[in-house]
Order: structure tokens, then C-alpha cells, then sequence
């Protein structure tokens, strides 16, 4: 059988890094095998599923790199989901309940004041057809409960090894709300078998989630076994605390829009978790050496300086027409040369830019007034090119006997208002000659 995955966001929100690891596992292992990636939407949730969002999980998957070999919507889909919830109510595994929340909840305290475990207990199962009746003629609207099985339901995982789920320590989950809209924990398994899923690649999150849904496999008649499970473990931060609530700012438009490249995005949560060094690269070749047994069973940490770091290695390595349309308007290859090795994101070519090409605020030199005034004294006439700045300072060192920092450290503040950056000898031919004097004689006043 093609190994067959999925990918299955809901559009209740913009990706984030953490979906972009799952979405890739599943990715490279289609890959990796010869197999087939689908993408599914799982937007039953009427409420909070958005279409801009629907829409920004394609922009950003296609931005990731990522295409898919087929697309579905569970709300496309209603029909197969009243067709299996029929199924399951014929076998006696899909009961009516009539509780209210208040009720529900009232029955947890009670249980929590009896140091119980607060489970369902099953109390809708005793009523009759009769009662049944009776308590929807009298208004009432039932949401609909699956009978678990009890049993103990184990898989070896393809991440974390052998697991188990007792489903007698959990409530009987509900599978169709009063509404009569489905949960995802249902739709998710009937998709599943009907779409061919092989393997099912998600986060270590689910994992009481699959013990359910095993159950509910096998009161569709899928057989034990019928699809592999691997679970990848959940992210945390560089120190070890929850990575959760910085997600938003880590969602892929966001890093976009701040110059975080695709391939070295791609290539450090491909391989955040293992023991090999990231690399950026295309998604070939990643999934070369792609497998589960190379991921630990410990969280992975997510260090944002990793990935700057590879980042950085990405934007020095790419050529002016990977980015142009990403530039400021007038940037040109000369710019972009000066600066991609001094970039961590794209976005902080608009600050080189202006430093190049529009005007920036004197610095403050105290002291410095006197060697300004020479190098503004000094300063070459045009054409400018990348020899200038050496035979200026040249000049400057033989006029003043400046030398190193003491030399070159002024000139650069004066320029360009920052201690570091790219290499003078590439910026002044881009700043040119009227703007350098400027600079200069506004440094000469700030600090007079």
C-alpha cells in the first residue's frame, strides 16, 4: 500500500512553527517513501473556522515549500459523518445525553469532593426509548456520547516507543454536539480510514486523543493495527519552559514578514529533536536521510539564535534575484552584496538601505570633532568605488596618525550612526559623496 499522511490544521488561527513540524514529518516521510501528503482542513468548528485563515494555511504551506497531492474539507464532508455516526448508533456504541453543563459540572465536583476521578458516568445509558422520548417532547436536545470499551489500548509509537491509553480512566467522549455539529475527534477517524491514511504523524498532545480514537477505529471496523501512529514530542523554548504562549509570535507570516528564509526554517525543525546538525536545504534533500528513529522522546527546544544562525548562513548565501522583490525599492545587486553577510532576517536590509540611501541622525562622538574635520577635509572626490574608503583612511592615518579602532571606529559612527555592520569599502560608494559630507558635518555639529 502508498504510504499515505495528512496534515489536518484547523482554520482557527495562522500557523505556526509548531505546525510547520508536524506538517513537515509528514511531508518528508511521503517523500522519503515514494508516498502521498494530503491536506485536509478540519473546520467542522463553525464558530471559530475562518476563511482568511483557510486560505493563509495554503499561502503559508506554499511558502514553507510544501505542496500537497490532494486537499479535502471536513465541512465538504457532513454526509460521510451522519453515515458513520448511523453506524455507530446501530452497534450500540453512540448514546443520547440530555445533561446540562451545570449538571455535568455539578457531577464533577461530586466526585472531586469523593476523591474520584471526575469520569462520565455513564448515566444516560440506563434511560429507555421511552425517556428518551419523553425528555425531547419536552424540549430537550441531545448531544451525543461514545461508549468506550475499557480496554487498554496500546501501539508501538514511531516516535516514542511503546504506548498505552486506558480508556476505562477516561470519560465517554461526545462526538456530535446538541447542535448536531461534529467533533473533531470523530471526524478525524472517519477521514481517516476513508481517505486511505497509513500513517497518522502528529504531536505527543494527541496522545490520549489516538486511545480514543483506536476505539472508535475499531467500532467503524477498522482493523488493530490498520495505521501506524507516531507522535512527535511537543516544542519548548531554548531554557526548557513552555514554548505555548509565544506561538503567535511564531507563526510562519510573521517570521516571513521578519526575513526568516524557508529553507532555514524548513531545514532546522526538520531536524530540531534529532542529533543532527540543521542545514538548510530543499525539501529533497531532507527527506533523504529522513526517519523517526532519529527523533528523541524529550521535548525539542526550539532556540530562535539556531535559527538566526542558519538564517544568516542562507540570506549571505542567496543571490540579489532570490530577494529583489523583498528589497527596498532602488535596492540593486551592489546593495545587496554590501549587506547580506551582516543579516540575520531579510527585513533588516530597509535599515541598511536607509543608511545608504536616505538620511539618518547624527551620531554623538564626543571628542571627535577635530578628526571629523579632517576626514570632511579629506574626503576623496568622485567616482567612488569599493577602493575608496582604504584610500581615504589611508590618507587620514598619515594626516592624523590615527590607527586602527581609533581610526576607523569614528568614521563608521559618523556614516552610518551604528558601532558595526558591513564593510565601509562596500557602504561609501553606495552612500556617495553628498550624503557622506553631509554626515560628516552634521557629526562635526552634533558634537562641537
Amino acid at each position: 500500500m502508498t504510504p499515505t499522511v495528512r496534515f489536518a490544521p484547523s482554520p482557527t488561527g495562522l500557523l505556526h512553527v509548531g505546525n510547520l513540524r508536524v506538517a513537515l514529518a509528514n511531508a518528508l516521510f511521503a517523500r522519503r517513501h515514494g508516498g502521498r501528503f494530503l491536506l485536509r482542513l478540519d473546520d467542522t468548528d463553525r464558530e471559530r473556522s475562518k476563511a482568511e485563515y483557510a486560505d493563509g494555511i495554503g499561502q503559508d504551506l506554499r511558502w514553507a515549500g510544501l505542496g500537497w497531492d490532494g486537499m479535502v474539507r471536513q465541512s465538504d464532508r457532513l454526509d460521510r459523518y451522519e453515515a458513520a455516526a448511523a453506524r455507530l448508533r446501530e452497534a450500540g456504541l453512540l448514546y443520547p445525553c440530555f445533561e446540562s453543563e451545570a449538571e455535568l459540572a455539578a457531577k464533577r465536583e461530586a466526585a472531586r469532593r469523593r476523591r474520584m476521578a471526575p469520569i462520565y458516568d455513564r448515566a444516560m445509558l440506563k434511560l429507555t426509548e421511552a425517556q428518551c422520548a419523553a425528555a425531547e417532547a419536552n424540549g430537550k436536545v441531545p448531544y451525543w456520547r461514545f461508549k468506550l470499551s475499557g480496554a487498554i489500548r496500546a501501539w508501538d509509537d514511531l516516535v516514542l516507543g511503546r504506548r498505552q491509553v486506558k480508556t476505562s480512566a477516561i470519560s465517554d467522549p461526545v462526538l456530535i454536539r446538541a447542535d448536531g455539529s461534529f467533533l473533531y475527534t470523530f471526524t478525524s477517524v472517519v477521514d481517516d480510514l476513508e481517505m486511505g491514511i497509513t500513517h497518522i504523524i502528529r504531536g505527543e498532545d494527541h496522545i490520549t486523543n489516538t486511545g480514543v480514537q483506536l476505539d472508535i477505529f475499531a467500532g467503524l471496523g477498522a482493523a488493530e493495527g490498520a495505521i501506524a501512529l507516531g507522535h512527535l514530542p511537543l516544542l519548548t523554548e531554548a531554557d526548557g519552559g513552555k514554548l505555548s504562549k509565544r506561538l503567535e509570535a511564531l507563526s510562519l507570516r510573521s517570521l516571513a514578514r521578519d526575513g526568516v528564509m524557508p529553507t532555514a526554517l524548513c531545514g532546522y525543525l526538520a531536524r530540531l529533536g534529532t542529533s543532527a546538525d540543521p542545514i538548510a536545504a530543499d525539501l529533497d534533500t531532507l527527506a533523504r536521510d529522513f526517519e523517526f528513529s532519529r527523533y528523541s522522546a524529550s521535548a525539542a527546544r526550539f532556540d530562535m539564535r539556531q535559527l538566526l544562525a542558519l538564517n544568516r548562513k542562507v540570506l549571505h548565501e542567496t543571490e540579489f534575484a532570490d530577494v529583489a522583490t523583498r528589497l527596498p525599492e532602488g535596492a540593486d545587486p551592489d546593495f545587496w552584496r554590501a549587506v547580506r553577510g551582516n543579516l540575520d532576517l531579510l527585513s533588516e536590509a530597509r535599515h541598511w538601505f536607509d543608511v545608504t540611501h536616505n538620511e539618518i541622525a547624527p551620531a554623538e562622538m564626543p571628542g571627535e570633532t577635530a578628526f571629523l574635520g579632517v576626514a570632511l577635509a579629506h574626503l576623496p572626490p568622485e567616482p567612488w568605488d569599493t577602493t575608496t574608503f582604504r584610500a581615504w583612511s589611508g590618507a587620514l592615518k598619515a594626516a592624523t596618525g590615527r590607527t586602527g579602532r581609533t581610526l576607523f571606529h569614528p568614521l563608521r559612527l559618523a556614516l552610518t550612526g551604528e558601532d558595526q555592520g558591513p564593510e565601509m569599502a562596500a557602504l561609501l560608494p553606495l552612500m556617495g559623496r553628498a550624503r557622506a559630507e553631509r554626515r560628516l558635518r552634521a557629526a562635526c555639529a552634533e558634537n562641537d
